[in-house]
């Protein structure tokens, strides 16, 4: 029996021994990163639930920024691994983002109805540090590209509405970690279309430009409303309401020239 088992092991040594060998003296230099895209979101859970939704629910993201005093940084799967956190979506032409992204999630109820109006709940300080070590370290290691660290509201714009109106993008372009328009070049822009405001169809050209899945009718129908309003919460947060203005205009054609 141990001579049989011998010879077993012999033959079976032998196959492997006859098998392709593989060499890699000669790597591509023709590749670049599955992760081209960072979205960030707001959970509108608590701290408790959030962790249970994103840990054993239906959805998932890479990490988790908390409400706690030092706003914790939760790591809750490897950068490799598709989390399930964007959905139905589109940027810049590519879409269903889960395979070419990371997820942040920040911990953030969102908002509120209220007989006076819609209630947004502003992020802390310690949140926005937090968010800025993350994006900053994710965007050296991945050669991000500052367009490509976007909202779940940019990227699915008729379904979403995170990160909402308060979250500092403005601040983050400020730390090279996103963009944002320069704000004279908009005033002088917008002086310019208030004497005649752009057709329907250049507003949908030019937010197809800037990245936004954009329906290029000519007509303002309820798609289109929906992405000038995500557009707007982004790049001007004060009012998002989709209507196509002088200052909207401004701001889509000075980020189109500043490519």
């Amino acid at each position: 029996m141990k001579y049989f088992a011998l010879i077993v092991s012999f033959i079976v040594l032998a196959g492997c021994a006859s098998g392709p060998r593989f060499d890699t003296s000669h790597p591509s230099a023709n590749h670049d990163s599955r992760i081209q895209f960072v979205v960030v979101h707001y959970t509108s859970a608590s701290m408790e639930r959030s962790l249970q939704l994103l840990t054993h629910g239906e959805v998932s993201s890479h990490y988790l920024i908390g409400d706690d005093k030092n706003a914790t940084i939760y790591k809750l799967m490897d950068e490799s691994l598709r989390a399930w956190h964007a959905g139905e979506s589109q940027w810049q032409g590519r879409t269903w983002l889960n395979s070419s992204s990371l997820g942040i999630e920040i911990v953030n109820p969102g908002f509120k109805d209220t007989p006076t109006g819609r209630l947004w709940y502003p992020y802390t300080e310690a949140q926005v540090q937090s968010l800025i070590v993350l994006l900053k370290d994710i965007s050296q290691r991945y050669n991000i590209n500052p367009r490509s660290i976007i909202g779940h509201s940019d990227i699915a714009p008729l379904r979403k509405l995170d990160p909402g109106p308060l979250f500092p993008w403005k601040r983050l372009a400020g730390e090279g970690i996103g963009i944002w328009p320069n704000e004279q070049a908009v005033a002088r822009q917008q002086a310019q279309f208030e004497a005649r405001l752009p057709s329907i169809s250049w507003y949908q050209a030019q937010l197809a430009r800037v990245g936004y899945e954009t329906p290029q009718t000519g007509e303002l129908d309820v798609a289109t409303r929906h992405v000038l309003a995500a557009f707007q919460m982004h790049f001007r947060p004060s009012r998002f309401d989709g209507t196509p203005d002088a200052q909207t205009a401004a701001l889509l054609q000075v980020l189109n020239q500043t490519k």
